[in-house]
């Protein structure tokens, strides 16, 4: 296999968004071998030309190589990410906690009795909310 030559289209600048490749497909590869015969320099100088390059062993996937700014980019996505999941973990777990305090209540006892011993009377309508 030829070593990697960046064409035109390798040479358009980078977006450092998610979902600027779709998948690895897309984006420009070089064997294994290559690597070796261009040694370092030469696989920075085609990652400074396309952005990120794939490595393949036996014409299969087994690496990305991607410059140090787009790896940080990636990490600042993924911390947003979790800390937006932790921030919605935090409120439906204060919610759980302030439904959960109404059967600490001194009268919660004799309330859940009452409504058990009674006929449940739905006049056409379900029971739901933080009122039962």
């Amino acid at each position: 296999m030829a070593p990697f030559e960046p064409t035109e289209a390798d040479l358009m600048p980078v977006p450092l968004t998610p979902g600027a490749y779709e998948n690895l497909e897309q984006l420009p590869r070089t064997p294994a071998s290559d690597v070796k015969k261009l040694g370092w320099r030469g696989v920075m100088r085609a990652i400074k030309l396309s952005g990120k390059v794939v490595v393949t062993n036996h014409n299969e996937p087994e690496a990305v190589i991607i410059p140090v700014e787009e790896y940080e980019a990636m990490l600042r996505i993924m911390q947003q990410a979790e800390s937006n999941n932790a921030s919605v973990l935090d409120t439906l777990r204060h919610r759980f906690d302030e439904r959960l305090m109404v059967l600490q209540a001194p009268d919660a006892g004799d309330r859940l009795r009452s409504v058990m011993r009674g006929p449940a009377k739905l006049g056409g309508k379900v029971k739901v909310g933080a009122g039962y």
